[in-house]
């Protein structure tokens, strides 16, 4: 796969302004997936159908006038109590109080492979801890947040090279001395890492996940304290340093996401991006407006704009803007240039031809940096910039058509391909340093990881096609238990479980759970989804043909 430069020009000079003023949340599509579906019980329509909301419209859990029947009928699926026993014996307990989910409780792994599956993950207990929430439990939650928010202030050391202050660990575990009878939480902020790379994501996932408590539990206590008001500022004092680059979006290394291992994107990752753009929206409605609060406030309403504007532009692809970088004239100077990052047309990889829809569809590259432009598709970055409303409401259906286009590309026999296509032969030994792990089709390198699930779930919701979930948990639930809850799957449909899959991985668990509990009960989504802006805030009624 050959890689494109990446700041293509793709909007007109004249868009300069960004319209953060989001007005639309569900976008009526009609599907075009065939699946047996029946009109007359509400459940089985399309959300499209319904009227439009906002997350202050239902109250979460079960006076939501979405739970009063399910997608899948009056009894739960037997793998929902199998998950449900499962995840909770992945909970971690500090001194007398859970804190967390490990990673994995794979008991056919020998205990010197066990490496780091035995800790807590900042992103990996995100699902655990919407399940969690969302199964009216918050406790676990809070404990995590504040004992992550205090390891903050750790020391963080790599090499005698001291980390910023705003860093969160990306793991932590409880180190119990049985002679003194003590317990004590050790964090890694990437000293231990495969990779020794530091963590990006932790603090956009901490902060959205504090928002999602926020939003479940009602309590804004928490939120509000000096502690956590104070994490949030060095999270993102961090992020939004002045510095050399002239981009809005955050540089960063290969290795300091969800995709942990060398795999080319280094430079502006969607991932990143997305989670970027969704923390400093959480940030804004959690900030206070009093001290320090104040400034920070202003300056992530200044990186929102441009950020919005640089992402929706220069980051977006479909057939027409395909069509224009392929036309692209190079060495092109001053302001007026149209292919403004030097973006040469060869370099556009020959599949990206045959994926691209030339009707419907369309999706956010996976990296745009100076003369270099990644073409993958990336699904947790996507699913993110739709959940988060970085995607315009017309982004967010092309990203919909575009997964219901390629649906056997990208969902396969087991939701959801970390990113397409995998890349392979030299491409691979360059780019991954042959990484054995990652070897095509398998792991990061499109691999199939049933975590994404619940992201997929709620992009689903948002745009309106619950249909297309519903197909994609029928698949997980024919393979996931019995299979062992693998990590990941291998293969271009996910057919074989991952060659050096962990079984019972709890976020595969946990994503399902999630997945399955947003689908039943949509008003879920709003504990994690962004509402676009609005001038006026539409009142939700309630049909008469809606009973509890």
């Amino acid at each position: 796969m050959k890689k494109v430069s990446p700041y293509v020009s793709i909007g007109s000079a004249e868009a300069a302004e960004i319209d953060l003023d989001l007005s639309r949340l569900v976008i009526d599509k009609q599907p075009r997936l065939r699946l047996e579906r029946k009109t007359s019980s509400f459940h089985e329509q399309s959300w499209s159908e319904l009227p439009h909301y906002s997350s202050n419209d239902f109250p979460a859990g079960p006076d939501s006038p979405f739970s009063s029947e399910s997608h899948f009928g009056a009894e739960p699926h037997p793998l929902f109590n199998e998950a449900w026993e499962a995840l909770r014996k992945s909970v971690v307990y500090y001194r007398g109080q859970p804190v967390g989910t490990i990673a994995a409780v794979d008991h056919a792994t020998e205990p010197e492979e066990v490496l780091n599956y035995d800790q807590v993950f900042v992103r990996d207990f995100v699902p655990s801890a919407l399940a969690f929430l969302m199964n009216k439990e918050p406790e676990m939650v809070k404990n995590f947040l504040l004992k992550t928010l205090h390891l903050q202030s750790s020391e963080k050391m790599v090499d005698r090279f001291k980390l910023g202050a705003g860093a969160m660990p990306a793991s932590f575990k409880v180190d119990r001395n049985s002679n003194r009878n003590t317990e004590t939480l050790v964090a890694d902020f990437g000293e231990s890492a495969i990779g020794r790379v530091a963590p990006v994501d932790s603090g956009f996932w901490w902060i959205i996940l504090l928002r999602a408590y926020t939003k479940s539990t009602g309590d804004v206590t928490l939120s509000q304290s000096a502690e956590c008001q104070k994490c949030m500022r060095l999270i993102l004092n961090l992020c939004l340093a002045e510095g050399f680059d002239t981009f809005p979006t955050l540089l960063c290394t290969d290795g300091c996401s969800m995709i942990d291992r060398r795999m080319g994107i280094y430079g502006y990752p969607v991932e990143i991006q997305a989670l970027f753009y969704m923390a400093l929206r959480c940030a804004l409605e959690m900030l206070t407006t009093d001290g320090e609060g104040k400034d920070l406030i202003e300056k992530i309403r200044h990186r929102l704009h441009a950020l919005t504007y640089h992402m929706r532009n220069y980051f977006w692809l479909d057939f027409p803007h395909l069509n224009n970088i392929y036309r692209y004239k190079t060495e092109e100077y001053s302001h007026t240039a149209v292919n403004k990052f030097n973006v040469i047309p060869e370099s556009i990889p020959d599949w990206v031809f045959d994926f691209m829809p030339s009707r419907r569809g369309g999706y956010f590259l996976g990296n745009v940096a100076p003369a270099m432009m990644d073409f993958r598709w990336f699904a947790l970055g996507n699913c993110i910039s739709i959940i988060s409303s970085l995607a315009t409401p017309e982004q967010s259906s092309a990203i919909m058509d575009l997964i219901e286009e390629r649906w056997d590309e990208l969902v396969g026999e087991v939701p959801l391909k970390i990113c397409y296509p995998a890349i392979e032969n030299h491409e691979w030994r360059i780019v991954t340093g042959c990484d054995p792990k990652n070897t095509r089709w398998s792991y990061h390198n499109g691999g199939s990881w049933p975590v994404l699930l619940w992201v997929l779930t709620a992009a689903c919701i948002k745009t309106g096609r619950p249909h297309l979930a519903k197909h994609a948990i029928e698949l997980a639930e024919a393979r996931l238990l019995k299979d062992g809850w693998p990590e990941y799957y291998d293969g271009k449909m996910g057919k074989f479980v991952g060659k050096q899959a962990r079984k019972f991985q709890t976020w595969s668990i946990a994503g399902y759970l999630v997945a399955r509990m947003m689908l039943e009960d949509p008003s879920m989504v709003t504990m994690i989804s962004m509402d676009e802006d609005r001038p006026t805030k539409q009142t939700m009624r309630r049909p008469a043909s809606w009973s509890c």
